[in-house]
């Protein structure tokens, strides 16, 4: 009997380490997407937060419809210009989050295993391996996009190393970002579950992602945010981000240890040391 015992713990423990093992870590958060109304506008914000715009791609018809803007060597946001023309592409805020894979065809592998209906793994525009996934119903009522990347030597990002970076700006890292979503509870029920994601103590909404980024993402109502964009950039100092803002004369809601100010499209810059 003793010996059934032993063999069952055994077995269980080894099932339990191979879907340990079989869980692909994500290296963070690579790029939060956003539609603006005025490029040049939110180019001039984000650039007196201390962030450069790294490379920018153009259409057809030789107007910038892309400009990548770097926050460190592994994280960017997205900027998108609207195109009243265009419906789909007329209404600005939140777009999509992108995450660095460290092995993107494992995760896409992995996804697949469990039943997820992830697009092939390609190469993108800019020369990173990219995959997209449709999640739960966001705030727009439909399907999140989730973009999944790992940058590739001789890309636009990769090739833009160590450039780029100034040492006066707001933040270093993007921590977390909010996701709007039509129903809170099964959304976070995916991201646990279909996406491996960890739930934090004491605080439901948000979410580790696998892997040892430590990185998060906060899963919110669309009543409370809409289409905003909310993230968090960490820093080494927040009185060194306080006078930043102070000297372009930036506005900041300060509450305990945050700072939050406000992009020319309402969406939510929280900076914490």
């Amino acid at each position: 009997m003793r010996r059934i015992l032993a063999l069952a713990i055994l077995i269980l423990t080894a099932s339990f380490s191979r879907a340990q093992q079989q869980t692909p870590p994500l290296a963070g958060i690579a790029h939060i997407a956003i539609r603006v109304r005025s490029l040049d506008a939110a180019r001039e914000f984000y650039n007196k937060l201390g962030f450069e715009e790294a490379f920018s791609l153009t259409g057809k018809d030789g107007k910038v419809n892309e400009s990548f803007i770097k926050i460190n060597d592994h994280q960017f946001l997205e900027l998108y210009p609207s195109n009243p023309d265009n419906p789909k592409q007329a209404s600005v805020g939140f777009l999509h989050v992108c995450f660095e894979g460290i092995d993107l065809e494992a995760i896409h592998d992995d996804y697949v295993a469990h039943g997820l209906t992830p697009t092939s793994v390609r190469k993108a525009g800019a020369g990173n391996l990219l995959f997209t996934l449709a999640g739960p119903i966001d705030a727009n009522g439909a399907a999140q996009n989730i973009e999944y990347t790992q940058y590739q030597p001789g890309s636009l990002h990769s090739n833009d190393q160590g450039k780029h970076v100034a040492e006066d700006r707001v933040g270093d890292t993007i921590f977390s970002v909010a996701l709007a979503m039509r129903d809170p509870d099964t959304a976070r029920d995916f991201y646990l579950n279909q996406l491996s994601f960890k739930s934090i103590a004491g605080d439901p909404m948000f979410l580790h992602m696998p892997g040892n980024s430590g990185q998060e993402v906060e899963i919110t109502t669309a009543a409370s945010l809409g289409a905003k964009a909310r993230f968090i950039l960490r820093t080494s100092s927040l009185s060194k981000s306080a006078r930043i803002l102070h000297k372009h004369e930036m506005k900041a809601l300060k509450s305990n240890d945050t700072l939050t100010v406000s992009d020319p499209d309402g969406n939510q810059i929280m900076i914490r040391q």
